[in-house]
């Protein structure tokens, strides 16, 4: 008679091939589906000692809106979004200064034209000077736009953003500063935080590895992912969009970027311009009138701007003053009065683009590019006004 010990070997040698053939058949006819292991990275607090209330409902709110509309799994969202918090540096990064000093062409030309980016850009501009021809004669955006916009963006990749694009995009999109427009911003980046893990899913990366500014941009050309979606393309062509290491692929998306927003080829992005100060007409109704360029020469003409060159005729134009202004406050009457030095104007064309480095002396945005060192010059202001 065998000994106890071994009849309980071989039971449990029967249960166990029992369970292996049961096992096997039901997965033949009914696989059952990998529930996602969350590990999770909370504070020792809690979650909810960190996020408000309204912060939870509103991300909640948004994984089922993911799950239902694009088929996410619902379970991984929500493992994934536990580690997902409001962020008060970028609450407090996006709130507008407390009091606005607009940048005249002298500050703006100081603080981007300098020399580390000059010298960046030349090197950038060796390096790629096949990829930024090839963008130039398939897209007919000039090199120096594309080499000035990545430089002003990030130095050309150097300052990318080091902030998790996913909580950067939850807390704009569920917690926004009670700021003016605050309705419509929390639509915009909540879009966004949708459009990253379309972004992410289409890619095939982890969309909690993207890191950004501080308002959810990515890469070398700071595209938000929206845009990364219907801009960026595969410059390089190693069958994939990258724009966070492969500046191929950034120098192509950018030139797409402009050509998708009605970039002309051949046009000139700004024509400098002068104005009689002696006509009697006052220059104030065709500047500081928001983004669009809405003047005729018409318009110029009664204002007294003139352009030392040939202007398309049918085009429109903005009125961009490069003037300095020095103001003082008088004390105890709450008035501010400002004092122009010199007038000293540029026309913005057809090419202009927009992005919110661009601020100089009127509030309006401009468009910048890249004079290569000794072989480009150009001039719109006197660095001496």
């Amino acid at each position: 008679m065998k000994s106890f010990p071994a009849v309980r070997h071989l039971v449990f040698l029967f249960i166990l091939s029992v369970i292996a053939v049961v096992g096997n058949a039901t997965a033949q006819h009914a696989p059952i589906e990998p529930v996602p292991v969350c590990v999770t990275s909370l504070p020792l607090n809690g979650a909810n000692e960190l996020d408000s209330t309204s912060f939870l409902e509103k991300k909640a709110e948004f994984i089922a809106h993911m799950a239902a509309t694009h088929g996410f799994n619902k379970a991984e969202l929500e493992c994934s979004f536990s580690q997902i918090h409001s962020n008060d540096r970028v609450s407090r990064l996006v709130r507008p200064a407390q009091s606005i000093r607009f940048k005249n062409w002298k500050a703006y030309r100081a603080r981007f034209v300098e020399p580390i980016r000059v010298k960046a850009g030349a090197a950038f501009w060796e390096k790629y000077e096949t990829a930024l021809a090839l963008a130039e004669k398939q897209y007919g955006v000039p090199a120096e736009i594309i080499v000035g916009i990545i430089g002003v963006e990030t130095i050309y990749g150097r300052n990318t953003g080091n902030f998790r694009v996913l909580d950067v995009l939850a807390t704009l999109a569920f917690d926004y500063p009670d700021i003016l427009k605050r309705k419509a911003r929390m639509m915009f980046f909540r879009n966004e935080l949708e459009q990253t893990l379309l972004y992410a899913r289409e890619s095939g990366i982890d969309p909690r590895s993207l890191r950004g500014s501080y308002a959810g941009a990515v890469g070398w050309p700071q595209f938000m992912p929206g845009s990364i979606r219907r801009y960026a393309v595969d410059f390089d062509g190693d069958g994939k969009i990258d724009l966070i290491n492969s500046p191929v692929d950034a120098i192509g998306s950018v030139a797409n970027f402009l050509a998708e927003h009605g970039w002309k080829r051949g046009y000139a992005t700004v024509f400098p311009a002068n104005v009689d100060s002696g006509c009697g007409n006052p220059l104030s109704p065709y500047i500081n009138q928001g983004l669009a360029a809405k003047n005729t020469l018409d318009d110029l003409k009664t204002a007294c701007v003139s352009v030392n060159m040939q202007l398309p005729e049918k085009a429109l134009f903005g009125l961009v003053d490069l003037s300095i202004c020095y103001c003082r406050s008088i004390v105890g009457r709450g008035e501010r009065h400002c004092f122009i030095r010199a007038r000293c104007v540029a026309l913005t064309g057809t090419n202009v683009f927009f992005a919110s480095h661009f601020v100089i002396s009127n509030g309006m945005w401009t468009a910048s590019y890249f004079i290569r060192p000794q072989s480009r010059t150009s001039s719109l202001c006197p660095a001496t006004d």
